[in-house]
């Protein structure tokens, strides 16, 4: 192996970020982000603009992760509130979303994103490392995501940001990277990586040999499904229609249903944002006047203006979170005059997200049909990523292959330590996205 000083990997993702460093000797550490009493590896992938009293881009304070919530919790100012940034990345619909007057383009988002988190290092990051590897989806989320965009922005961005030109990797390889390290006997792998935007998968064929890992890859596939569907699910079903959707209104002496389109955007992280812009808002008014429930468009109303995602994020993540483990969640929030107070069923929930997950199970059907291989031919199934602590999914590989077969671990971390890992390699080409189907590597 060349001597590489150091490299750093990583994980940018759709609702969490981790950063790891690994030296020369592969000691690897993941950065940790904000005070002592606080700190934590994982950096949540949220942004937060205060507008100061000013009024022009250098009087628009920015901050991300923890900070951009305690902003958003506390701040006297207008503030603008971003999740789930990483879903626009593949997108030509996207172009650009103006905060306080100000246009921003992916790009621009994804370095102010990238600065707030090296600010929030507290300068863990002043040595950015002799090698760069960036984590990407397989698949990207949208109806027609353009990959080549999705790289250029990426790189844009970090360039942006002060950070060198990155060589990416699909984040499913990092995760089995990692996990290589757990592997005492010769072993095929499939690994499902389940984040905010993206579900992805890989198959790898790991050798231990010389006392190396000498690893080949067989296949990868992914698909724009993983947790922010399943909270899309839950919204849907639960909050949209407290705030008028199945609801009616009046034109023309005719009661019309509410459209749903709205409920579409307001059920999703990365188009929540965009629903305030003075053309919806005026178009909203306008339903609540003619509304037979005009209180629940207020509600709606209010909650875009007013930028209540995170509210409504914190308490549809710790539903999802309940329903990892209990049989029943309760889901609390207060939206303008609206209170919602409902207890969810976990068979509710599964059959909500059912679609979703048959998506999920007949990628894995294609993934292991274009590459030969039946259920008896992969000897551990590694899961990583939140969504992978959801029985529903969990269940997809464990009917599969066997429940003896999963693996977990460090759910959070492992595909930032694995990018870090694979930057030390002499020659990181065969790992690249754009070679890993054709090559073989070795660690």
């Amino acid at each position: 192996m060349a001597q590489i000083a150091s490299s750093i990997g990583i994980d940018f993702g759709t609702s969490n970020t981790v950063i790891a460093l690994a030296d020369a000797h592969a000691n690897v550490r993941t950065i940790q982000f904000g005070a002592e009493a606080d700190a934590s590896d994982v950096y949540r992938s949220i942004l937060c603009f205060q507008k100061q009293d000013g009024g022009g881009r250098h009087d628009i304070e920015v901050n991300g992760g923890a900070e951009a919530i305690e902003a958003y919790l506390t701040s006297a100012n207008d503030v603008r509130f971003i999740q789930s940034i990483k879903s626009h990345a593949a997108s030509r619909l996207f172009e650009e979303t103006r905060i306080f007057g100000t246009p921003y383009k992916f790009e621009d988002l994804l370095a102010s994103f990238l600065q707030c988190a090296v600010k929030d290092t507290s300068d863990a990051l002043e040595n950015l490392g002799t090698s760069f590897i960036s984590g990407r989806p397989v698949a990207f989320v949208g109806s027609a995501p353009d990959d080549a965009l999705a790289m250029t922005r990426y790189e844009a961005g970090y360039a942006k940001a002060g950070f060198p030109t990155p060589k990416h990797v699909y984040e499913p390889v990092g995760a089995a990277y990692s996990y290589a390290r757990r592997l005492k006997n010769d072993a095929t792998v499939l690994v499902g990586d389940f984040g905010g935007g993206t579900s992805d998968f890989s198959i790898i064929k790991f050798e231990k040999t010389g006392g190396r890992t000498v690893a080949h890859p067989i296949g990868y596939a992914g698909i724009g499904i993983a947790g922010d569907r399943f909270d899309y699910r839950i919204i849907d079903a639960v909050i949209s229609p407290k705030l008028g959707k199945y609801g009616q209104y009046r034109s023309f002496n005719k009661l019309l249903e509410m459209p749903k389109h709205y409920y579409t955007q307001f059920a999703k992280w990365h188009q929540l944002a965009l629903l305030k812009s003075p053309e919806t808002i005026r178009a909203l008014r306008e339903l609540e006047k003619a509304a037979t429930k005009p209180e629940q468009i207020e509600a709606l109303i209010e909650t875009i203006v007013d930028d209540r995602g995170f509210d409504i994020y914190s308490a549809v993540s710790s539903a999802k979170t309940q329903l990892s483990s209990n049989s029943t969640a309760k889901l609390q929030l207060k939206l303008g005059d609206i209170d919602i107070d409902e207890t969810i069923a976990v068979e509710d929930f599964n059959h909500w997200i059912s679609p979703d997950i048959a998506q999920i199970a007949s990628k894995v059907d294609s993934l292991l049909e274009s590459t030969g291989l039946d259920d008896t031919d992969i000897d551990n199934v590694f899961l990583t990523g939140g969504s992978s602590f959801i029985p529903a999914v969990k269940k997809i590989f464990a009917d599969r292959f066997g429940i003896h077969k999963l693996a977990g671990g460090n759910q959070f971390q492992s595909v930032a330590i694995g990018l870090s890992l694979i930057g030390l390699e002499d020659d990181v080409s065969p790992w690249l996205a754009n070679a890993a189907n054709k090559s073989q590597f070795t660690r």
